[in-house]
Parts: structure tokens; C-alpha cells; sequence
């Protein structure tokens, strides 16, 4: 199998394993006083440090987490007061929360561009006195646009709001700097660097006023009670320490990569690139097919032994249209016929070359049957 759906989850690293499974043989609980406990303390600290040099944190303002979904949730429901600010392509563990709260509190949804950058001066414009916090993320899940955080978060700062960035996707595979950019609040998740999954951290700025999300026994200083999970959370800080020493060949790389192979798949009739056409994250290439389904798409890259997906994997069961294409304001042919190929660290020139020469006949051969082909004329 050829897999190019990095944004969904990225493969485990052999090193992280080999670091993770001594501690999950281990019965120390890192709240416990005697050796085992205090072992297991002084690994989670050393991954706490880890991921907080590679989000350019301090140690003590990360909160580790189950995951993005759950750092998203206790961010947006951590500052309780106030309208919230966000916009129409996040993902849906930003979305849905602020559709709970809409009763509550008002929410307003900033509109993107075509690419789907989110304006400096609409969220300017937007922010009042009333606002609570804005949550803007920094490279976008499906089409890989990165947004211009530190501008975002410095219109919020002018005005002493709080600004927080999902940074799940970007989090290792571009530079990120919460104390540069301004940011109060971020989120990140480990599987999505080589790391495992269910577990994830949140990034809260020293001196926010945050309410626990987790309720319990207190851990991680009160911010999210519960026993850490110890080997979860060793093989995030080995994740990011990997992905600190390896980002700036990787992303040259990973990014040659995706340009050979966006190069060949435009070469295909009635193909087009979504998202921005350069300030996009290093693996992504998402395109579109006109003519054909999107799903069938998918089915066939499968049976011809590659992995691929239509966008985030967190709602691909509910067969919806993409909220993030449709927010963009993309014609319904070009959401309907869209494909998400992610790259990263794992992948291969060779991979790169198979994949674009087995697509031309895919595309043959779904649009012989397309319902659309008078259309377009194939």
C-alpha cells in the first residue's frame, strides 16, 4: 500500500515505539511518590519539555491531553465569557463546540477566500467589545492553507482578547512559534508526527485564566485531571524531538514531493488545485477531477493499492459535502470530484511517480461512466 493520507495520521515511528514500550511495561503512576511514580514523573516532564520546545513554549504552560478534538474542546470552553470568533473551515472539534454554545453565547463564522485564507483585517473588523476569544487554526486540514498567524493573533492582542490556533496539522512539519506569534491558546496532536494515538497537549499562555475542562484528581497542575498516559505521552516528546531535528530537510523534501506529483496530476484534462497555490502546508495536494465522484475516486486508488482520502478523516462516516470547500465558495463540481493526497516523512519519489502514472487511467476510466462527460466532453 502506497499511503498518502498523512493528515490523517501519520505512521508510527519505530523510535518512538522503542521509546514508548519500556512504559508500557511499567506500573509506575506519575502522581505516585515511590520510585515507579517518581520514574514515570520524570519521563512525563522530559516529553513536557520536548513539546513545549517544538511549539516554542514554556514546559509548564503545556497541558497534556486525549488529543486535538479534546484541546480544541477545553480551549473553546475555557474561556466561557464573551463572543466567540471563529471561522467556517475549521474542523469539526472546533465547529461543533462553538454550535453548542450558540445558545449560550454568540458566535460569529469569518468567511475565507477562495483559497481559503482568512483575512487579517475581517477579523480585525469583526472583533468588538464583547468578544470573548477568536479561534482561527494555522494550516487548514483539508486543502493545507496556512494562515497568517502572527497577524491574526496580533489584531486580537491589540485589543486583549484571546486568540487560539489549532495547530494540529502544522504542529512539525512547518516552523511554529506560539511566544513570536502572540498566541494564547493552541492545540497539537501526536499521531499526526510519527507519534501515537490519543494523546495530544494544549498550549495555555502563562497568566490566562483558563477552567479545567476535566474535573478530578487534579493532574497536570488542575488544568485536566486524570492518570497521564505515560508511554502516549514519552512517545509524543520523542516525536518532537525527531520532528525538531528533521523539519527543515523534511519539509524541503516532503515539498518537492508534493510539487512533482501536483505537477503530474495537472497534466490530467479538467484537474485543479485547491487551497492556496504556495502558502500551503509541505504534504498536502489537493485536487480536484471534474466529472467524477470523489468517494469512487478513493475506491479505486484503493484497489490500485494507495491510500488516499476526500478530507478529514474525523467526519468521513457522515459522507457530508465538505464545509471547507463549500466556505471557500468552490463550485459544487469541484467539491464533489475532490482528493486529498498527503504526503510525508515515509514517502518516496518512487511512490510519488506510481501514484501519478496510475492515475490518468483511474480517471479514464470513472469518467467513461460519469453521468457528466457530456459536460466536459471526456
Amino acid at each position: 500500500m502506497i499511503y498518502m493520507d498523512n493528515a490523517a495520521s501519520g505512521p508510527l515511528r519505530h523510535e518512538v515505539l522503542d521509546a514508548m514500550l519500556p512504559h508500557m511495561r511499567s506500573v509506575g503512576n506519575p502522581s505516585s511518590i515511590h520510585r515507579n511514580g517518581r520514574s514515570a514523573r520524570r519521563e512525563v516532564e522530559n516529553a513536557r519539555r520536548e513539546v513545549a520546545a517544538l511549539l516554542g513554549a514554556d514546559p509548564s504552560e503545556i497541558t497534556f491531553t486525549s488529543g486535538g478534538t479534546e484541546s480544541n474542546n477545553t480551549a473553546l470552553r475555557g474561556v466561557s465569557a464573551g463572543r466567540l470568533i471563529t471561522t467556517g473551515i475549521e474542523h469539526e472539534s472546533i465547529l461543533e463546540p462553538c454550535r453548542a454554545q450558540e445558545d449560550v453565547r454568540p458566535v460569529t463564522y469569518l468567511k475565507p477566500d477562495h483559497t481559503g485564507t482568512i483575512s487579517p483585517g475581517a477579523l480585525a473588523e469583526s472583533l468588538s467589545e464583547d468578544t470573548g476569544l477568536v479561534s482561527v487554526m494555522t494550516a487548514n486540514n483539508e486543502v493545507g492553507t496556512i494562515q497568517d498567524i502572527p497577524a491574526l493573533a496580533g489584531a486580537c492582542r491589540r485589543r486583549n482578547i484571546p486568540f487560539h490556533t489549532d495547530m494540529v496539522q502544522a504542529v512539525g512539519k512547518i516552523p511554529v512559534d506560539v511566544k513570536r506569534w502572540g498566541v494564547d491558546l493552541a492545540s497539537a496532536s501526536a499521531h499526526k508526527i510519527g507519534g501515537p494515538m490519543g494523546v495530544g497537549a494544549l498550549y495555555v499562555r502563562a497568566g490566562l485564566d483558563l477552567e479545567p475542562f476535566v474535573l478530578g484528581g487534579g493532574q497536570e497542575s488542575g488544568m485536566r485531571s486524570g492518570t497521564e498516559n505515560v508511554a502516549g505521552i514519552v512517545g509524543f516528546g520523542e516525536a518532537c524531538k525527531i520532528a525538531r531535528a528533521e523539519m527543515e530537510d523534511g519539509m524541503s523534501r516532503v515539498a518537492a514531493l508534493r510539487d512533482e506529483m501536483v505537477s503530474g496530476m495537472l497534466k490530467i484534462p479538467h484537474s485543479v488545485l485547491n487551497g492556496h497555490p504556495t502558502r500551503r502546508l509541505p504534504g498536502n495536494a489537493h485536487l480536484a477531477f471534474l466529472g467524477i465522484n470523489g468517494e469512487d475516486l478513493i475506491i479505486k486508488l484503493d484497489e490500485n493499492g494507495i491510500a488516499a482520502s476526500t478530507g478529514s478523516a474525523c467526519s468521513v462516516h457522515t459522507q457530508k459535502e465538505s464545509h471547507v470547500l463549500r466556505a471557500m465558495g468552490l463550485q459544487p463540481e469541484i467539491i464533489s470530484s475532490s482528493l486529498r493526497l498527503t504526503l510525508g516523512p515515509q514517502n518516496t519519489k518512487e511512490e510519488v511517480l506510481d501514484v501519478v502514472g496510475a492515475m490518468p487511467s483511474i480517471v479514464r476510466e470513472l469518467r467513461a461512466v460519469s453521468p457528466l462527460k457530456g459536460r466536459y466532453g471526456f
